[in-house]
C-alpha cells in the first residue's frame, strides 16, 4: 500500500506542476484551456486518492498530528508530494 502511495503522491505532484506551470499559463496567456481540461480531471482524481491513501497509511507510520497535517497540505503545495516522498516515505522498506 505505501508503493502505491508513492506513485499516487508522484503522479499528483506531476499533474499539480503541469497544469500550474504548463496548462494555466496556456489558457491564460494563448486562450487554449485544451491542457486545462486534458489535466483537470485526472489530477482531481489523483488529489482524492493522496488524501485517501494519506489516512489510510497514517496508522502503519503512526504519524503525529503536525506530520500528518503537513502531509495533507502538502497536496495543495507545489513540489509538495515530492518532499513527503523524500522526508516520510523514501526509506521505508515496502
Amino acid at each position: 500500500m505505501v508503493l502505491l502511495f508513492r506513485i499516487i503522491a508522484f503522479l499528483e505532484g506531476l499533474s499539480y506542476i503541469l497544469l500550474l506551470f504548463v496548462a494555466s499559463p496556456l489558457k491564460w496567456f494563448y486562450q487554449d484551456d485544451t491542457y486545462v481540461k486534458l489535466l483537470g480531471m485526472p489530477h482531481g482524481i489523483l488529489f482524492i486518492l493522496y488524501l485517501i491513501f494519506a489516512f489510510l497509511i497514517r496508522p502503519k507510520f503512526n504519524w503525529n498530528n503536525k506530520s500528518f497535517l503537513f502531509i495533507l497540505v502538502a497536496a495543495i503545495i507545489p513540489f509538495g508530494t515530492f518532499y513527503v516522498d523524500y522526508k516520510f516515505l523514501k526509506h521505508t522498506s515496502q
